[in-house]
């Protein structure tokens, strides 16, 4: 079983070998019971009611915020039965099979070859936004002036620039994932006694807070707000850190994330990963400069799980009351990472939302009040090599003013996958942070 730290106390994770411990595993066959799972989890997604009231709040501030961007990618999150899944390998698990399997129908990796610079890496293509600007009115409208996508066209990805030869930097060739051009479904893991789960599946605009984190073997890791434990899975994947800790402080997602956890790593990393279940807002002052990267993937107003609220109308005018005090919690926490970093060190923080006062606001409020912080551009480390599979929003301005395009002068505060048709990854904002002294 798996002993995660309360209250502060120091422990690592371990675990106890008896008969009623289960390891999860799985490994992937094509027979009856996939293909029946696979059936009940496209019920499951098809059958979802969307919450008028957060659909009109929705509707009211990105139509202001997000422009023309938002009519097709509302479309996508009013459907899941198009929304694409990845699927990330555990490394710690045999999945030589699983993936000649994948490959063998349809799947694709979603991260480049690592290799040697060449030449074209030197002159960047135009950014993606660009292009985007140029063709999202190619989206059929329907008498509600809303992209209808129960046909949708080619992925935008077509009408984009092919990507340079260019590798991502601090990409691990252990971190893989695959994905496919379509909605295909894929039955999550299913449990085997005594072994490692083979894979994850997960959003894969996840994975990208991961990326620009950079972990390299050795590092001192934390990851602030860690539940339900995919991003701290891809972060052991890409790298051995000298510690991971992993934090949470819910007591049942805590209990879900040591779950998730015990599924996928072996016993051998024992002694590297530990959970905790502090408040993240005290660590900047419990643990002042302990580590070398921190990720707070902040607690946000989720908008792909909010649309379709089961408590009706009641539990949307709570969500949207709780969603206006959400901003000074995120950015506590992002001020506590801050403090929890080395000097040189790197924080990312990350929401899934498309939500301005969540994303930029709480960047820009933090930037004004740590002077000790800079902020990094991800274009040229993220846009533009992975403008293939994910659809970036145009730098933009809080009254969501289109119509520039990046410029060496131009200030980003993080960068915006937005959910489109073909490319339905996201909604996930992320911006990185190094703590300058």
């Amino acid at each position: 079983m798996l002993r995660h730290l309360v209250l502060g106390e120091s422990a690592f994770l371990q675990w106890r070998h008896c008969k009623s411990s289960k390891l999860l595993s799985c490994n992937f066959v094509s027979c009856p019971d996939h293909e029946r799972e696979l059936l009940r989890e496209t019920r499951t997604v098809s059958t979802r009611q969307v919450c008028k009231v957060m659909l009109d709040h929705f509707d009211k501030q990105y139509g202001k915020e997000l422009g023309p961007i938002w009519p097709s990618a509302r479309a996508v999150l009013l459907n899941p039965s198009c929304w694409q899944y990845g699927i990330m390998l555990n490394r710690f698990a045999c999945v030589t099979d699983l993936k000649q399997q994948l490959q063998g129908q349809g799947f694709r990796s979603l991260l480049p070859h690592t290799g040697p610079c060449t030449a074209s890496c030197l002159i960047p293509p135009k950014p993606p936004w660009t292009y985007f600007l140029q063709t999202h009115q190619s989206f059929t409208e329907t008498s509600q002036g809303y992209a209808d996508i129960s046909h949708p066209p080619n992925s935008l990805s077509d009408s984009l620039p092919k990507p340079v030869a260019s590798s991502l930097p601090n990409h691990s060739p252990s971190l893989q994932c695959f994905i496919h051009p379509s909605p295909v479904r894929y039955p999550s893991p299913p449990h085997r006694l005594g072994q490692l789960k083979h894979y994850y599946l997960l959003n894969a605009a996840s994975l990208l807070p991961v990326l620009a984190l950079g972990v390299q073997d050795g590092d001192r890791v934390l990851d602030l707000c860690s539940a339900p434990g995919g991003k701290a899975l891809a972060i052991i994947q890409t790298a051995t850190p000298a510690l991971l800790c992993c934090n949470e402080v819910d007591p049942q997602r805590c209990d879900w994330l040591s779950k998730t956890l015990e599924s996928f790593i072996p016993q051998s990393l024992s002694s590297t990963i530990t959970v905790s279940s502090l408040d993240g807002r005290s660590f900047g002052r419990r643990q002042p400069g302990c580590y070398d990267k921190v990720l707070v993937d902040a607690p946000c107003s989720n908008d792909r799980s909010w649309l379709f609220s089961r408590g009706g109308e009641q539990q949307s005018c709570r969500r949207l009351k709780e969603r206006v005090q959400l901003p000074t919690l995120q950015a506590e926490l992002l001020r506590s990472a801050l403090g929890a970093v080395r000097p040189g060190g790197v924080v990312v923080y990350s929401t899934c939302t498309l939500s301005c006062s969540e994303n930029q606001e709480v960047v820009e409020a933090v930037l004004n009040s740590c002077p000790g912080a800079e902020l990094d551009n991800l274009v040229e480390e993220l846009v533009l090599p992975l403008q293939e599979h994910f659809t970036f929003a145009p730098p933009c301005s809080h009254n969501a003013s289109l119509s520039h395009t990046l410029s060496g002068n131009t200030h980003m505060h993080g960068i915006l996958v937005v959910p489109q048709p073909g490319q339905t990854w996201g909604p996930m904002f992320l911006s990185r942070f190094k703590r300058i002294h």
